[in-house]
């Protein structure tokens, strides 16, 4: 039998290889996170400032969990920004589960847009 997080681990080094492949530099979660929200967020600056990096990785944590229910996309604002609204709480993790729950999230994503 396979070990879930074995598996979840080798697919997530394939990934960031893949990445690391693509943009010449192995990707961190945060800016896997970050890619994935400019990705969501349709519009790709030069720039962005700190606040909107962070808001970037927000808009990817809501787009990856809204597949699993936990939030929803509201509206986007006048300047294209998606608003999300949580719909049930997130599971009681410590860290390193919450980490391995959204690694898993975003090797759905990948999988999703044919990119692993």
């Amino acid at each position: 039998m396979i070990d879930a997080k074995n598996d979840l681990q080798t697919r997530w080094w394939k990934l960031e290889e893949k990445l690391m492949n693509r943009f010449g530099k192995k990707p961190d979660l945060e800016a896997i996170l970050f890619l994935i929200g400019i990705q969501e967020f349709g519009q790709l600056r030069s720039k962005f400032t700190k606040e909107q990096k962070q808001d970037l990785m927000h808009v990817a944590v809501c787009s990856l969990l809204a597949k699993s229910g936990y939030y929803e996309l509201e509206s986007k604002d006048e300047d294209g920004w998606p608003h999300f609204r949580q719909l049930k709480a997130l599971p009681d993790q410590s860290l390193p589960e919450q980490e391995n729950f959204l690694k898993d999230h975003v090797l759905l994503y990948f999988t999703e847009h044919d990119f692993i």
